[in-house]
C-alpha cells in the first residue's frame, strides 16, 4: 500500500477544517455613527447649513425660479439637482451658490433643463 492510498481520507478533512476556520472569522461589524463632538459630525453639520445657506440664495433670487432645485453640500462641494427653465438659470445658480462662503466648487450634472412643461434631459 503506498502513502498516497493510506491518507485519501485526510485530503476532505482538511478541506473541512480550512472551511470552518475561515467561517469562525466575525463579520466585521458597522462604525458607529459619529459622535457629538467628533470631527465627522461637525463636517456633517458645516454641509448642511452650507447647503441651507445656498438654498436660501436661491430663493431668494429675484431674476429666476429656484423652487425645484434641491441643494446638497458634501466637504464644501455643493451639489444641485433638479430642474430649472433655461441655460441662464444653471449658470446663475452656479454663480450663487460659488458666492456663499464655504462653498469651494459646484457640481450641476443632475440640474435638468425643463422646457415648455417637457422634460429636454440631464444638462452637462
Amino acid at each position: 500500500m503506498t502513502c498516497l492510498t493510506k491518507a485519501w481520507w485526510k485530503i476532505p478533512l482538511l478541506a473541512l477544517a480550512a472551511l470552518m476556520v475561515s467561517c469562525a472569522t466575525a463579520p466585521p461589524q458597522p462604525s458607529p455613527p459619529p459622535g457629538p463632538g467628533s470631527a465627522a459630525a461637525e463636517q456633517i453639520s458645516t454641509d448642511e447649513l452650507l447647503a441651507n445657506a445656498v438654498y436660501s440664495k436661491l430663493n431668494a433670487d429675484p431674476i429666476y425660479y429656484f423652487r425645484h432645485v434641491d441643494v446638497k453640500v458634501d466637504h464644501g462641494i455643493a451639489h444641485l439637482a433638479g430642474y430649472v427653465w433655461s441655460t441662464d438659470a444653471i449658470y446663475r445658480a452656479q454663480r450663487i451658490a460659488r458666492s456663499v462662503p464655504g462653498i469651494n466648487g459646484v457640481v450641476t450634472t443632475q440640474l435638468e433643463l425643463e422646457r415648455n412643461g417637457r422634460n429636454s434631459g440631464v444638462t452637462r
